[in-house]
């Protein structure tokens, strides 16, 4: 029998209503001062429970690990109150939504550094470009590595996330490895240049995202951990691994055995090509046991034959989710979707947030 996007499914301990995953879409309106989620968060959430599952934007699992302005942290007791408000209007509404834990590395500057200091990588690294901090665009600079103790006490962080995640009432977590952030640049070879037990080998340089993974495991359970991976994107200027199907393919070798609810996957380059040169994602796709998430440029139609074809337990949908809160009822109407205001995607307040309309306030 043929499977619907508009079918339930069991993402590992989780039973969602439908295939539609709304993607991590940071927005940088959390509370200046504490960098909690406010009223405003639960309101945007909840329109937007109609997904069968929501994974929130990325959220600091420490303080040092913010990039932009006025992202949200998950690592205080503001930040769990902040995010029991979303997880309480999500569940109200009959979604279920899980948190992203973050932590940017070297994509950071030392204006959003508690003291003014050096971000942090794997190695000494610049992935040049600009960040915008409170003083405006400034270069990027170089980030100084972690020293082994500090590693050991950010796995401890992911732990404290999931632990202030399951405190506040989400579903579960998905660990962000991807995108060129903390823990892909101890992953790929050519940032990741350590001697130690973090560094050269494949099963060296993905420890510490296994790990991550391990201390979330230790709060939820694995059938409410999942993971963002992105084997081949360029995104945030982080250098292609020289090999991303040994690499990768080690990774989602270990995450199988691990059981974890599922995998959340970007097909080629985040919010652009899906080029998939260099990993075979249909390999990933059989290899592992757990619900298998797609995400990258999906149209209506690519997605119902995702699923329907087997290539995908669900798809995330990212950019469409903002300007439509109730995508998941366009998609099986096939009704037309609203453009995004690219000028509000970043700014304060509800404008450009949770004010665009559903279907039915279009019509009216």
């Amino acid at each position: 029998m043929t499977t619907s996007l508009f079918s339930p499914l069991r993402i590992g301990d989780i039973a969602v209503a439908n295939r539609i995953v709304m993607a991590p879409l940071t927005r940088c309106r959390a509370d200046p001062e504490t960098l909690a989620p406010m009223a405003l968060h639960a309101e945007y959430y909840r329109q937007r429970a109609g997904a069968g599952l929501i994974i929130s934007e990325a959220t600091q699992v420490v303080r040092e690990g913010l990039g932009y302005v006025n992202t949200p942290g998950i690592h205080s007791e503001a930040q769990q109150a902040g995010w029991a408000l979303v997880a309480q209007a999500v569940h109200a509404a009959g979604g279920r939504i899980v948190a992203q834990l973050w932590h940017v590395g070297a994509i950071s500057h030392p204006d959003l550094q508690p003291g003014g200091v050096l971000p942090v990588s794997s190695s000494p690294y610049n992935p040049g470009d600009t960040v915008h901090t409170p003083r405006g665009k400034q270069p990027r600079v170089e980030a100084r590595p972690l020293a082994l103790e500090e590693i050991r006490a950010l796995v401890g962080a992911y732990r404290h996330a999931a632990e202030v995640a399951k405190r506040a009432g989400l579903d579960g977590v998905e660990i962000h490895s991807a995108n060129g952030y903390l823990l892909e640049q101890f992953i790929r070879d050519r940032v990741n240049r350590r001697t130690d037990e973090y560094g050269g080998s494949i099963a060296n340089r993905i420890r510490f995202t296994l790990e991550a993974v391990d201390a979330a495991i230790e709060v939820f359970g694995r059938g409410r951990v999942g993971i963002r991976l992105s084997p081949v994107t360029g995104a945030n200027r982080c250098p292609q691994d020289s090999n991303p199907q040994a690499t990768y393919g080690a990774l989602v070798e270990a995450l199988d055995a691990r059981g974890i609810a599922y995998l959340h996957f970007i097909e080629g380059h985040t919010g652009g090509a899906r080029a998939l040169e260099g990993f075979d994602f249909a390999w990933a796709r059989k290899r592992f046991r757990g619900a298998y998430i797609a995400n990258n440029g999906y149209t209506r139609q690519m997605a119902i034959d995702a699923v329907a074809g087997g290539a995908a337990d669900a798809i995330a949908f990212g950019r469409p989710f903002i300007s439509n809160p109730d995508l998941p009822r366009r998609i099986e109407r096939d009704a037309p979707w609203a453009p995004v205001d690219t000028a509000k995607l970043y700014t304060p307040g509800p404008q450009g947030y949770s004010d665009y309309p559903t279907l039915e306030g279009s019509a009216a």
